[in-house]
């Protein structure tokens, strides 16, 4: 199981660890149990924690026995921002994103074998202890000084708002977590990303000051940013989520396909499970034919597949490949037809007018001229068949499922029009 470590360096997954040599060394003994912690602080798990979760099905395929805590107690808390308190929301909602949570990421992982993975909630450990408990048990063995160099706390204490003593004993909470799991479970490895990096070894302090001899280790992911310096995980739209409700299986796959090729190439190894020829040959052709966006299709298909399943890939697929006059549009479902259009620009209207008049309705051409030139030169084209009469409104019975009118500008500038009631 060392190969892990060396696999996990050449895919860019180790950032940092305690005592590598320690690592890779307990690897070789083996088992090992690890765990990684998700906050249920939204209702769904975003982009950004694909990262931790297919790290943790990487480790899991390794031999590793995997802990997936989601954090009923933490979650009511929440680590401490950069920038500001976070709003805390009400245990019942809490509750149901744990639920929620636990569900995007069960998929993922293996609950059967020798290595089978866990599901865990702190809350299990923290909702009978009392404070005074958790201040003499615990919090006796925390420095603040220590914490206080914690970079999000150092930064906090640096603003006007500064920090409540609610965010600042996270660091408390988080550290009780593995305390509790290397008692409960034998859990001696804690994986997160970098950012977490004093979180994971307050755990290990506490262990050794608890539990003397005790070999625990903490390995670090790094943190994902993209090349223009904007955060990864996020669109034009917000942040991208698993949940197929908050984004759709359309937009989570056009995310990906639009990756900046300066990006793809660190995207593919962190996050796809191809060979290192597999993802080498992708690379090369990145460079060589970086139109053909190969390394981009790969990646936004495989991970599609992954989180939303092998139809919903299909379903998605097809819908951008009719939707550029590659496939027809009439054998989309309204479903997958809605959220693939409620990307591009659209416009909603009452009744249908001219086609031209529908070209600068949606932003395709800038006036009527533009949208007549358009027509005269064969570049406009309405539900993929080209328009040679821009000055006639489209029949009601070209509306796809009773509402849709796909409108197109040469091959790429893609708008929408809609139908609603007046």
């Amino acid at each position: 199981m060392t190969d892990i470590v060396d696999e996990l360096k050449w895919r860019g997954l180790f950032a940092q660890s305690t005592d590598e040599d320690a690592l890779r060394k307990a690897l070789a003994d083996g088992p090992v149990t690890f765990y990684c912690g998700f906050d249920p602080t939204a209702a769904s798990l975003h982009v950004g924690h694909l990262v931790q979760v297919l790290t943790m099905r990487r480790l899991q395929l390794a031999g590793l026995k995997p802990l997936a805590l989601v954090g009923g107690a933490t979650g009511q808390i929440g680590d401490p921002r950069p920038t500001a308190e976070r709003t805390l929301n009400d245990p019942e909602t809490i509750a149901a994103w744990v639920q929620r949570l636990r569900g995007q990421i069960e998929p993922f992982l293996t609950f059967e074998g020798p290595n089978a993975a866990t599901m865990v909630n702190n809350l299990d450990w923290t909702a009978g202890l009392s404070a005074i408990e958790f201040l003499r048990d615990i919090g006796k063995h925390f420095r603040v000084n220590k914490m206080l160099t914690k970079d999000s706390v150092a930064r906090r204490l640096e603003s006007q708002e500064g920090i409540s003593y609610t965010e600042f004993s996270y660091q408390l909470l988080q550290g009780m977590d593995f305390l509790e799991l290397y008692r409960r479970h034998g859990c001696t490895l804690q994986q997160g990303g970098s950012d977490q990096w004093g979180n994971l070894t307050a755990g290990i302090d506490l262990i050794h000051r608890l539990e003397p001899g005790a070999a625990v280790h903490a390995l670090a992911t790094p943190l994902m940013v993209k090349a223009d310096g904007t955060k990864f995980g996020k669109s034009e739209s917000g942040a991208v989520w698993l949940d197929p409700e908050m984004t759709t299986p359309y937009a989570f796959y056009q995310f990906w396909l639009n990756v900046d090729d300066r990006d793809i190439s660190t995207y593919m190894r962190i996050l796809s499970f191809r060979s290192r020829e597999e993802l080498e040959e992708l690379e090369k052709l990145t460079e060589e034919r970086p139109q053909a966006r190969s390394a981009q299709r790969s990646l936004a298909e495989e991970l599609t597949t992954l989180v939303h399943g092998g139809e919903q890939c299909a379903a998605v697929i097809a819908a951008s490949k009719a939707l550029f006059g590659q496939g027809e549009l009439g054998e989309l479902d309204e479903a997958t037809l809605s959220a693939a259009l409620s990307e591009v620009p659209h416009a909603r209207v009452t009744e249908l007018g001219p086609v031209v008049d529908l070209l600068v309705e949606v932003g395709l051409s800038a006036s009527k001229s533009a949208a007549r030139r358009t027509v005269k030169e064969g570049g406009a084209y309405v539900n993929n068949a080209k328009v040679t009469d821009g000055e006639s409104a489209p029949a009601a019975e070209e509306l796809l499922h009773g509402r849709w009118l796909v409108l197109r500008r040469g091959k790429k500038n893609l708008a929408a029009v809609e139908v609603t009631a007046g």
